[in-house]
């Protein structure tokens, strides 16, 4: 089969229960082009609901500990057999829990617990659509320490996907060369479906799932924040960074190499457009100079002062050093003449924070040192925003007459972000003024 090929990705709410299953059925037969489909595990049906993956791994707690797991197992149970009942397919259900229980029971390994949500839904949903179900264990290759070998995933996965005329891909894990099962982080079942879309030179990559498409704020914040309708791949990849959970970002880095555009849609309202995600603007498409904001809590800001601190005395560099030797992340670093300021999230400084700052102390001697906790980071997202603009300088306006303080301020020669922490408490505060000026461009 020749012609225009469609990756789409569906969620876990896409896929809850039998109800979700059909509406997937419909997506997907409504259109030729979606050859071939990746699944999560079936999520939440409702708020007090418990994800599948979690009952697995629930499974998998109380097998590493020795404690029987019957009760877990039959909660999952119950789950796949209400949806394999509803749709009245005849799977072989306990044939493939049973090889799950083995192996819990000889040798827990969690990996292998987490992914057969995906799998066990990879396979019933496609002998509900009829078409090939491929196992990544076969195509999504890990080397021994567990990270992804992108080179060797691409190579088989196409060899695996581009014979077959429709198939569907259990997404989240892969395995290592000896077979054992690897896992992405949670979510990463987004990467699979990307990995899927350049492996078959896709022309689109959809990713369905309960929202129509990446809203400019979040909705838990902002009441009815404004759907995106275009967005280039660096501004999704930082949304999603700062906390923006539609996307994983690692499924961006893939799409964007090859310049796939991604398609954020709504499995409950196909009839929506939802959002793209893609190099450059559809020609005639304008942009409000904010594309979004979000943030993160948790943050806590290192203030190091020393006389002359870039004379050339490499101050700057020996700090760093500091926290590489360490293996300490940090979000962003601001230097000034006679000062750094680093922004370091507080569950991480928290397991040093004495040792560290006995270490700056002795190696650098600095003249001032403080350490100041509850610190939230805003990001302000627009593509190149401030070229001709004067963007950056009202949203600074808009922060100080709400009367939120200004802690750090931080922007790459990019444009791309606005980087400002403000504490904590006014966080929210600080994201409605924030989409209040987007809302008046």
């Amino acid at each position: 089969m020749n012609g225009r090929i469609v990756v789409a990705k569906f969620g876990g709410t896409s896929v809850a229960d039998a109800g979700q299953f059909r509406k997937v059925r419909d997506i997907v037969l409504g259109s030729p082009e979606r050859r071939f489909i990746v699944v999560s595990a079936p999520g939440k049906r409702f708020p007090e609901d418990r994800k599948v993956t979690d009952l697995l791994l629930d499974c998998y707690e109380r097998a590493a500990s020795g404690k029987p797991f019957a009760e877990e197992i039959g909660r999952i149970r119950e789950r796949f057999f209400q949806i394999i009942d509803d749709l009245k397919l005849s799977f072989p259900l306990e044939e493939e829990l049973s090889v799950l229980e083995a192996s819990l029971k000889k040798k827990p390994e969690r990996d292998y617990a987490a992914s057969r949500g995906e799998y066990l839904t990879a396979k019933i949903m496609a002998q509900y659509l009829g078409f090939t179900f491929v196992d990544p264990a076969w195509c999504v290759c890990f080397d021994e320490e567990g990270r992804l070998d992108a080179a060797m995933t691409g190579r088989t996965m196409r060899a695996s996907l581009l014979p077959l005329e429709r198939a569907v891909i259990a997404g989240f894990y892969g395995a290592d060369m000896t077979g054992r099962i690897r896992t992405f982080s949670r979510g990463g079942s987004d990467i699979t479906g990307s990995l899927a879309a350049c492996a078959v030179n896709a022309e689109l990559y959809e990713n369905w799932t309960d929202v129509s498409g990446l809203y400019a704020a979040d909705p838990r914040i902002v009441d009815a924040p404004e759907t995106v309708p275009y967005m280039s791949y660096r501004e999704l990849r930082t949304l999603s960074y700062m906390g923006a959970s539609v996307l994983h970002s690692d499924a961006v880095l893939s799409a964007s190499e090859q310049e796939i555009p991604i398609n954020i849609r709504n499995t409950d309202r196909p009839e929506d457009a939802g959002t793209m995600i893609m190099r450059h603007l559809p020609p005639g498409v304008t942009k409000n100079p904010v594309t979004g904001v979000s943030g993160r809590k948790g943050m806590s800001v290192i203030q190091i002062e020393k006389v002359m601190v870039s004379d050339g005395s490499g101050f700057s560099a020996l700090m760093l050093d500091i926290l590489k030797e360490r293996a300490l992340p940090f979000e962003y670093c601001l230097t000034g003449i006679d000062s750094i300021t680093l922004v370091i999230r507080s569950d991480i400084l928290d397991a040093c924070r004495e040792d560290l700052t006995e270490e700056i102390r002795k190696t650098l001697a600095p003249d001032f040192l403080s350490i100041r906790d509850h610190l939230s980071v805003i990001a302000v997202t627009g593509e190149k925003a401030t070229d001709a603009s004067d963007a950056n300088v009202r949203v600074l306006e808009k922060l100080t007459e709400a009367g939120i303080e200004i802690i750090t301020i931080n922007q790459g020669a990019g444009k791309l972000n606005l980087l400002i922490g403000v504490p904590e408490e006014r966080y929210e505060d600080a994201v409605r003024a924030v989409y209040a000026f987007r809302k008046e461009r």
